[in-house]
């Protein structure tokens, strides 16, 4: 294990607080002031000089036969590949394994870690080299710096050492999957595409934003424009007001459920909510700019962060998300469209499906949903069935549809007012007392789920009183009050830290714990969506090794995982893939699994 830190040159405009990782490092103002290197537990070197004598110095070292440690490694593993083209056997990473072993609440920095384990101090000299160049630094002033840097390794290689005492071995595998797919980029861009894309994109802004403004007070008028967002399907967010005390339309610039519409799938959703905010882009206006940035600069880096939400799920990073690119409106695809696979290859996209229907049902052990899913059977047209009591046979495409939005939204507790919004998000009108009945009817069809619910709810209960408490039917989820929270499958946690019981106005129980954006409710339904989530990346994680085996993984978007294979074995590939998200992991040998795939050239193939 080798121990790497580069101190990097940095000012007021070129930063990383103001560029993302890969601007940063392929930008033409790039410069290694110097590096410390620590082989295992050997004392930390420090080497400064030009790029060509401090990559001379780096070749000493083995790095094939080696695993790279940093923190940050997305970082300084992006230096090491891109600039000194150095390619270890393996990248590991503390801020990763920090993130999964303390939560994405925890705070992340070498400086935090280090206080939080009593390794020692960090220090701040980085704050000196503001705006300095290698050359501009006095001999004093760089031994300062190496001091710095030698100290960062130091502590970096005694949290690993704190770290991986019970961390997952599994799990650091996959850390390192994830960080090859931004360290060791394959995928490339089509520049003529993304640029005839934005030209589209701000055509139809321009169009969408004069009939916007063409109707001023719709556009200022909290209720009109309520009612406006609600006609594209969208739930306009609200919030208590300070001044009246009363519920009232969240609005403001400053309201985050509001500035979260700036991100919607619908882009006149996110143009009207840019207008009423005064804002001159769109999301997709923006990203495409950084596509196009970027594939000026080289090929795709894929920035996912692993760990990055609290049920251990991947998340997007770098400013371009590749977690939620459009799939719907007129132009949807077209960013998918333009990454493509390098000459000679393919990209091959597999989705599990129906991955958390499957889990809850399985969890809950509702055996006949189970047995449909494992069978091959059409759950949806089962679940109309029952809503319309009719045979399965005469079960209509609309229909269908009802049962498939019931299966794959009812499983977390969901409430008739929501399912009904959900519905007219799909197009499809419904009253809310028939609402009401169809979830009535989902829950009293498959009974264990409701009672999984109710699991949940009393494994909060528990927390505050450290008193024990089942959770479902199968043993791949452990619940411990004393841990604050579940023992998944890969023997990580899923915490809520700082549980505690309140009462609403009315008197009423609720629990909520503590996030560093404010505390958050938690209840029955929502641990369950919670539990599910976090087995459904369990499984995925494991899947996503087996297919790195033989291919390349460049990306994983929720439950999908995409890889690259060489056109002369794209069948083969594609079959192997489907093969790999269609295995069970030992702890799931129950837990009936399926996949689609797609084959081409672009992501957009697939």
């Amino acid at each position: 294990m080798i121990t790497v830190d580069f101190e990097t040159y940095y000012d007021k405009d070129y930063s990383l607080s103001k560029m993302t990782t890969e601007e940063y490092i392929r930008d033409d103002r790039f410069e290694v002031i110097g590096v410390a290197v620590a082989v295992n537990d050997d004392s930390p070197e420090w080497f400064s000089g030009t790029q060509k004598e401090t990559a001379a110095w780096l070749n000493q070292f083995d790095w094939s036969n080696s695993l790279i440690l940093a923190h940050n490694t997305q970082f300084d593993g992006a230096i090491m590949s891109w600039v000194f083209n150095i390619k270890p056997k393996g990248w590991l990473d503390t801020l990763c394994m920090a993130r999964a072993k303390h939560g994405v609440e925890a705070g992340g920095s070498l400086k935090a870690l280090a206080e939080r384990y009593n390794l020692g101090e960090k220090g701040n000299e980085v704050v000196n080299a503001l705006g300095k160049r290698r050359i501009d630094f006095s001999s004093e002033d760089l031994a300062k710096y190496s001091n710095y840097c030698i100290n960062d390794v130091r502590l970096t290689t005694d949290l690993f050492s704190r770290l991986v005492e019970d961390f997952p071995k599994g799990e650091l595998k996959v850390i390192d999957l994830t960080l090859r797919m931004f360290i060791e980029p394959t995928l490339e861009l089509n520049l003529p595409l993304l640029e005839s894309h934005l030209v589209s994109v701000k055509d139809k802004k321009a169009k969408l934003l004069a009939a916007a403004q063409a109707d001023r007070d719709t556009l200022m008028s909290n209720d009109k424009f309520a009612e406006l967002l609600m006609s594209l399907g969208v739930e306009p967010p609200k919030k208590i007001s300070a001044r009246t005390g009363k519920e009232a339309w969240a609005f403001a610039k400053t309201d985050e459920g509001f500035k979260e519409l700036l991100s919607h799938p619908d882009p006149r959703v996110q143009t009207l909510v840019g207008a009423r905010l005064g804002t001159k882009t769109t999301l997709e206006e923006s990203r495409t700019q950084r596509f196009i940035d970027i594939a000026l600069r080289g090929s795709l880096p894929v920035p996912i962060k692993y760990y990055a939400a609290h049920t251990g799920r991947w998340g997007g990073d770098d400013k371009i998300n590749l977690q939620n690119l459009p799939s719907r409106g007129a132009n949807a695809g077209r960013l998918k469209a333009a990454i493509t696979a390098p000459k000679g290859y393919v990209i091959i996209d597999c989705d599990s499906s129906q991955i958390e229907a499957r889990t809850v049902a399985w969890l809950a052990g509702q055996q006949d949903l189970v047995d449909a899913f494992a069978k091959g059977e059409d759950v949806y047209k089962i679940m109309a069935s029952a809503i319309y009591n009719i045979p399965v046979e005469e079960v209509t495409k609309d229909q269908r549809f009802v049962g498939k939005t019931t299966i794959l939204g009812a499983g977390y507790g969901m409430g008739a007012a929501k399912f009904q919004l959900q519905l007219k998000t799909f197009g499809v009108d419904t009253d809310l007392d028939e609402c009401k009945r169809i979830i009535d009817v989902y829950r009293r069809t498959y009974p264990t789920i409701p009672a999984l619910w109710r699991q949940g709810q009393k494994c909060i209960e528990s927390i505050p009183t450290a008193k024990a408490a089942d959770f479902g039917v199968v043993d791949a989820v452990l619940f411990d009050p004393r841990e604050y929270g579940f023992q998944l499958p890969s023997g990580l946690w899923q915490r809520y830290e700082g549980l505690k019981r309140v009462e609403d106005a009315e008197g009423k129980a609720q629990y909520e714990y503590w996030t560093r954006r404010g505390t958050v409710k938690i209840y029955g339904g929502k641990v369950v969506e919670n539990i599910c989530q976090a087995v459904a990346r369990c499984v995925i994680a494991e899947q996503m090794l087996r297919i790195s085996k033989r291919y390349k993984v460049v990306l994983t978007v929720h439950d999908a995982i995409a890889c690259i294979a060489p056109e002369a074995e794209a069948e083969e590939a594609q079959r192997y893939v489907e093969e790999c998200m269609r295995w069970r992991p030992s702890w799931a040998s129950t837990l009936p699994l399926n996949c689609e795939s797609g084959m081409g050239k672009s992501y957009g193939d697939c």
